[in-house]
């Protein structure tokens, strides 16, 4: 099979789609670079809406995330998780407190 028996081979038709390909891979590597970005700053802005306490150690252990995975998943714990909170709760969980139980009012049928 000879060269010129291909299609689109020798003719202006190839070079346009090989400079179409070019384009088309460019772009999707690009389009995967910045999805993998604004996945990975992902605790950062959470941080920052909740104008959380902690932001710098959010921001440091999210570029530290790129070398060291497992240090991201650490970020995006800390972002998401209200510290205090939880703190709280393993205190009184600690300490044998336990949560009172709601008040139940009775109603009409059961006074009667």
């Amino acid at each position: 099979m000879s060269l010129l028996s291909m299609p689109f081979v020798g003719t202006n038709v190839d070079t346009v789609l090989s400079v179409f390909a070019g384009v088309v891979l460019i772009a999707t590597v690009a389009a995967v670079a910045i999805g993998f970005w604004k996945i990975h700053e992902l605790p950062i802005h959470k941080a920052s809406t909740k104008e959380h306490h902690q932001i710098g150690l959010i921001t440091a252990l999210t570029w530290i995330g790129f070398v060291w995975h497992w240090v991201w998943v650490l970020a995006v714990i800390i972002a998401f998780v209200d510290g205090e909170q939880a703190l709280r709760r393993l205190r009184d969980i600690w300490h044998g407190d336990r949560i009172p139980a709601p008040i139940v009012e009775p109603t009409n049928t059961e006074e009667k």
